[in-house]
Formats: structure tokens, C-alpha cells, sequence
């Protein structure tokens, strides 16, 4: 188990650094205007989409992520099938962060419309707080006693 969160840390913060540069350039590049693209032009309706379709799909992200945590509280399921459920539904939701991330940026550079800097700042902030420790999954999943010691085991890489 240990070494699945070790992996599912590794893969996240893979999650979390690829976008972050795209972001930048896309905010360099519109606020600089020190350099010039040739950026296709896009509909105006694509922006809107865009505007309502990240906040949506960081909403989904989030309910379908908690609804996910309130199945795996069931005292009867293992603390390993725990922590594997656990492990496919914070990638699934890194994905989805991580897509709604280069949203943003492509937003961004195509439009230059500041509501995608806006989306990308509520995107990180989702980010930070949803990002997998020891101790997040230890109150997620309400853990107790030798459960909760087992995770918190995690904490300690080795070798």
C-alpha cells in the first residue's frame, strides 16, 4: 500500500507541474506584449464555453471525488481496497485538474480574457487542497486505530 501512494504522490505532482509553465507562458505572453504569435482565431461562443465549462468541470470533480469518499467510509471494506479506491479516484480527479488547467491557458492566450487567469487561480487552489498526504486520507476516510496508524506509516519513505 505504501508503495501505491508513494507512486500515486509521484503521479500527481507530475499532474500539478505540467500545466504550470503552459499557464505562465499564456500569462507572459498576454500581459508582456513583447511577443507576437500567430494564434488562430477561435468563435467568441468557444470563450464562454470555456468560462462555463471549467467551473463545471472543477464542480464535478469535486462531488464526484467527495461522493466516491462517503462510499469508502463503510467500516466492512478493507483498508487496502480503501486505499486503492482512493488512489483511482484522486488520479481521476488530478486528471480532470489537470485538463481544466491547459483549459485556462488555452483560454487565455486565445482570448486574453482575464476570467481564465481567475479560473486557473481557482483550479491551483483546488489543486493545493486536494493534493494526497497521509494525513488527508486518514480524515477523508475517517480512519481509526490500526487503520489510521497503517497510513500514517506512509509518512516515512524508505530506502
Amino acid at each position: 500500500m505504501k508503495k501505491k501512494y508513494w507512486e500515486l504522490e509521484r503521479n500527481v505532482l507530475i499532474l500539478i507541474a505540467i500545466p504550470l509553465p503552459v499557464f505562465a507562458f499564456a500569462y507572459l505572453y498576454t500581459t508582456s506584449g513583447n511577443m507576437e504569435l500567430p494564434i488562430p482565431t477561435f468563435p467568441i461562443w468557444l470563450s464562454m464555453f470555456l468560462l462555463v465549462g471549467i467551473p463545471l468541470l472543477l464542480a464535478f470533480s469535486y462531488f464526484k471525488f467527495n461522493g466516491g469518499i462517503k462510499q469508502l467510509r463503510n467500516a466492512e471494506i478493507p483498508l487496502e481496497e480503501k486505499v486503492q479506491q482512493y488512489c483511482k479516484m484522486t488520479m481521476s480527479r488530478f486528471r480532470q485538474l489537470f485538463v481544466a488547467g491547459f483549459l485556462c491557458a488555452f483560454g487565455l492566450i486565445v482570448y486574453e480574457n482575464p476570467g481564465f487567469t481567475v479560473a486557473y487561480a481557482v483550479t491551483l487552489v483546488l489543486t493545493s487542497l486536494a493534493k494526497p498526504t497521509p494525513d488527508r486520507i486518514i480524515r477523508l476516510l475517517r480512519l481509526k486505530e490500526e487503520e489510521r496508524a497503517t497510513v500514517e506509516g506512509f509518512k516515512i519513505r524508505e530506502g
